[in-house]
């Protein structure tokens, strides 16, 4: 069974989830400078069978899209462009960030690790993809 891939885009770093083959199971993947994260995408694709990209769409708590929005957007144009083959589901981002820096806590992460962002990245992309299998059960 393919795997359903996460991303939590942002401007300097992207964090990214998928996955494990059942698709029971969410796991933070790795963090990609954003720069780069199309590249590492068309890549990771070669070497693992991919059904679904889900993206955090970042909104304001009134539910209008964030500042960040648009940047967002343009991603998805990007990798549908880029990976047409694969389809994009946009997901509410809100609270993620804050929600992954809790699990790290809990989870007993040194403070040293929790202050590394890409950290706290790719666990908001777990959490994000976790939160979108919940959502079809």
């Amino acid at each position: 069974m393919p795997r359903i891939l996460a991303i939590d885009y942002g401007m300097k770093r992207t964090g990214l989830a998928v996955t494990d083959p059942l698709q029971l199971i969410a796991n933070p993947l790795t963090t990609v400078p954003t720069a780069e994260v199309l590249e590492f995408l068309k890549a990771y694709i070669i070497k693992e069978e991919v059904s679904l990209f889900v993206i955090g769409m970042p909104k304001r708590l009134d539910s209008t899209p964030s500042q960040t929005a648009p940047n967002v957007k343009g991603f998805i144009k990007a990798l549908q462009r880029d990976i047409p083959e694969i389809p994009v589901q946009e997901i509410d981002e809100r609270y993620t960030s804050v929600m992954a820096m809790d699990a790290m806590i809990a989870g007993g992460m040194k403070k040293k690790d929790r202050r590394d962002k890409g950290n706290v990245d790719k666990v908001s992309a777990a959490i994000i993809l976790q939160s979108y299998m919940e959502s079809r059960r």
